[in-house]
């Protein structure tokens, strides 16, 4: 049996999830989105292998936080530097960033992240 040697990922056919966001709350919208953009949902999932379908978020004015999180949530970034610590309120934030945010911490820190954040789209 010849060895064959195949360069890069194998194709993949993709699909268009739609994902419904009204009255969900945020972590669940999250682990969810991020499960199919990962292909979890799939039988065949390989960890290394980019298998996800494409989700759209429709309704995504209409998440909710549960508890108090819309008036005392924050996040945080840093310039690594001494004072550079700076927060900025969930509350300024659009509908959109926060899902992208939230889907984005909940996928692996590898070279797949940024692919995989690409094909994570909103319906207006």
């Amino acid at each position: 049996m010849p060895w064959k040697k195949s360069k890069g990922m194998p194709k993949v056919e993709r699909e268009v999830v739609e994902i419904d966001a009204a009255g969900k709350p945020v972590g669940r919208l999250a682990t969810q989105i991020a499960t199919v953009l990962m292909g979890k949902n799939k039988a065949g999932y390989e960890p290394r292998t980019d298998m996800g379908d494409r989700v759209k978020i429709v309704n995504a004015d209409k998440i909710e936080f549960t508890g108090k999180k819309w008036e005392q949530k924050v996040y945080y970034t840093t310039s690594n530097r001494p004072g550079g610590l700076k927060t900025k309120p969930v509350s300024n934030e659009t509908p959109e960033t926060i899902i992208r945010h939230a889907v984005r911490y909940m996928l692996p820190k590898n070279k797949l992240q940024a692919p995989r954040m690409k094909r994570l789209t909103f319906q207006k």
